[in-house]
């Protein structure tokens, strides 16, 4: 479809708005980039324009992860103030979760559609039992000390974010809670890891879908200028509401809202590959 016609254009403009407004508001309020709901409303919205299934995956995963990169700033900076980022964590994230990251977005163009699908569904259903049953807390907490156990779990969240393309905070934020870190820092910190992993998926994205056929008029690689403007402008300026809010929440209303969101997204996700 052509983005001249700005008129046909409306839905899909209004759409990309309130995708913003609610991924905005979920980056600050759960310490998330806002992919989880970046990613299924942009493939909607590019599918129902009429652009082939696996380019529409692909576009909005690369898409949110460019996306991300302004409401993670904005959310981290939020977290900050309030004391609520682990800055010994993040020097030790932040480097492995840049280049697994880059790694991801460099190697995502070499699956499928449905395969991206399924990934972001089962792990947002894996993610979502973590929370309400804490296993992870079980089985990693008595290494929250061995900085090899942090590396190892950020080259884990930086590779599986870029094929989700989400900012990492539905993996690092339940991962940095079972090291031992109240769930307000684990927000905080899983929010500014998120800009990391959002910059290095963004350029491995742009790469790998730099002479792709088929994308939407106005991409750079698999990154789509009117999405990210739009989108990411939006999410941006209502990242911080949803960081006073979550400074507000008792910390067992935080993780029953996270894993009840992750859960229905990630059903979602698995019904959308298994039908087609």
């Amino acid at each position: 479809m052509d983005f001249s016609n700005i008129w046909g254009l409306m839905p899909f403009i209004a759409g990309l708005l309130v995708t913003g407004v609610l991924s905005g508001i979920a980056a600050g309020l759960l310490g998330i980039g806002g992919g989880a709901i970046i990613v299924p409303a942009l493939a909607l919205a590019l599918g129902w324009l009429g652009f082939d299934g696996d380019v529409v995956q692909h576009v909005a995963v690369g898409t949110s992860l460019a996306i991300i990169i302004p409401t993670g700033i904005v959310s981290a900076r939020s977290h900050h103030k309030r004391g609520a980022v682990d800055v010994e964590i993040l020097k030790l994230w932040a480097p492995v979760v840049v280049v697994t990251t880059f790694v991801g977005g460099l190697l995502a163009g070499f699956f499928t559609g449905d395969v991206l699908r399924i990934v972001f569904g089962v792990m947002a259903l894996l993610i979502a039992a973590n929370i309400l049953l804490p296993f992870q807390e079980r089985l990693m907490g008595h290494l929250r000390n061995s900085p090899l156990t942090h590396r190892i779990s950020a080259a884990f969240v930086g590779f599986i974010s870029a094929l989700m393309g989400v900012g990492g905070g539905s993996l690092s934020v339940p991962t940095i809670h079972a090291f031992g870190a109240t769930m307000h820092k684990a927000v905080g910190t899983g929010a500014a890891i998120g800009v990391f992993i959002a910059l290095a998926g963004t350029l491995g994205f742009i790469i790998s879908g730099w002479s792709v056929e088929g994308r939407p008029p106005l991409s750079l690689g698999y990154i789509n200028i009117v999405a990210l403007v739009l989108v990411g402008v939006t999410a941006a300026f209502c990242a911080p509401i949803g960081a006073a809010v979550a400074h507000r929440l008792q910390q067992r209303t935080l993780k029953i809202a996270f894993a009840v969101f992750l859960t229905f997204v990630g059903l979602n996700m698995i019904w959308k590959a298994i039908t087609g």
